[in-house]
């Protein structure tokens, strides 16, 4: 006989729990009845637009009024690749500095030792070398290629670092006492004994503790300014015809009275010119103090915006043009030096003309104005 199905035993189907169901424990009465309140209080704030699910976290809604700040995100992406692009012109500087050419080992001799800019202050020779790149029909001008011996074009003192820049032109045409040749001009200790006899003899004329040497060679230099886009000037009328002109293979250089965007050839002339058709009283002192405008004019070029975009250019052309003594680190101090204490004050050496028979038309300076210049300089 069959057994009769049990009425208490019916059979049930399972079902599977929900997803949200299988987070966490089961519910009391007075949880639920808190995340009920919690959830009505969210609604009526506007804050949810459904009650919530048992485990699921409640998030408030953003206000309407608030907008992403989208431009945010684009300023720190700007400042990156800011940030890359001086990276790269840094590396590009170093690597330059390290295969450019330095001052024999002469001159490193005949310097003292001084301080780190921008820290502390540091006294520079800048020497500007009348040599000519190869293939030129310059009459009178020794080829840089054959390394024939050249005269300074410029000398100039730069002292800067610890909070101040100054700068001091010397006339390429003042006498003084050369060792070892008694009285020249003082552009002919380039010429007679290279930038060591020019250490030598700036510190024994003046005074002045040299602590590191920069030869520019006009080879390089037109490469560098037009590595900065070129350069502004503002002055008078120039009708510069250096050794005759471009006609008979020198240089030529016309300017109207007003601003100009000069490239590095005209650059070049410029710095060079010592007679000025435009303006016959033009003086050796006048060229010393074109030359000091035209540094300031590319300082001012290598800070602006377009500076900036042909940062990595410029960190490669810089070292090309300058012969040092410097490492890598110790001119990048002095270009921030340069940078951050400004142009500081620029004075030419106080001359006046004289002939000395057997060196020809020179400039002199008394002792009480040369020793005010160079107390001038020295405080900055």
């Amino acid at each position: 006989m069959v057994d009769a199905p049990d009425p208490g035993r019916g059979k049930y189907k399972r079902y599977r729990r929900s997803r949200g169901s299988r987070r966490g424990a089961p519910v009391d009465a007075e949880t639920g009845l808190a995340e009920l309140r919690a959830a009505r209080t969210l609604i009526a704030a506007g804050g949810a637009q459904s009650s919530p699910k048992r485990g699921v976290r409640l998030r408030r809604r953003r206000p309407v009024g608030r907008k992403r700040r989208w431009w945010v995100r684009g300023l720190r992406w700007l400042v990156a690749l800011g940030a890359a692009w001086v990276a790269v012109s840094v590396v590009l500087f170093v690597i330059s500095s390290i295969v450019a050419s330095g001052v024999p080992g002469s001159a490193v001799a005949a310097l003292d030792s001084g301080g780190v800019p921008p820290f502390s202050a540091t006294t520079i020779l800048v020497l500007g070398s009348d040599g000519r790149p190869a293939g030129s029909k310059e009459p009178g001008a020794s080829s840089d290629t054959i390394g024939g011996p050249t005269r300074s074009d410029t000398m100039m003192l730069i002292r800067t670092g610890g909070g101040s820049t100054s700068r001091l032109s010397i006339p390429r045409d003042t006498v003084v006492e050369l060792p070892g040749y008694g009285l020249q001009k003082i552009n002919a200790a380039f010429f007679l004994g290279g930038p060591a006899l020019a250490i030598r003899t700036v510190d024994s004329f003046l005074g002045v503790r040299i602590n590191h040497v920069i030869v520019i060679n006009f080879t390089n230099f037109p490469a560098l300014v037009d590595a900065m886009d070129g350069v502004t000037w503002t002055g008078g009328c120039i009708d510069s015809q250096i050794s005759g002109g471009r006609a008979a293979g020198g240089y030529s250089l016309v300017l109207r009275a007003g601003t100009h965007h000069l490239n590095g050839e005209q650059a070049l002339v410029l710095a060079r010119t010592r007679e000025n058709l435009c303006n016959p009283a033009w003086t050796d002192i006048q060229r010393e103090r074109n030359q000091q405008q035209l540094i300031a004019a590319m300082k001012s070029q290598v800070l602006s915006p377009t500076g900036f975009i042909r940062l990595p250019w410029i960190a490669w052309d810089a070292p090309q043009t300058l012969e040092t003594d410097m490492g890598a680190p110790t001119l990048a101090g002095v270009v921030a030096s340069l940078g951050m204490f400004g142009s500081g004050t620029t004075t030419v050496l106080p001359t006046a003309g004289e002939y000395l028979p057997g060196v020809g038309d020179v400039q002199t300076i008394s002792p009480a104005a040369k020793q005010a210049a160079v107390a001038s300089f020295l405080a900055g």
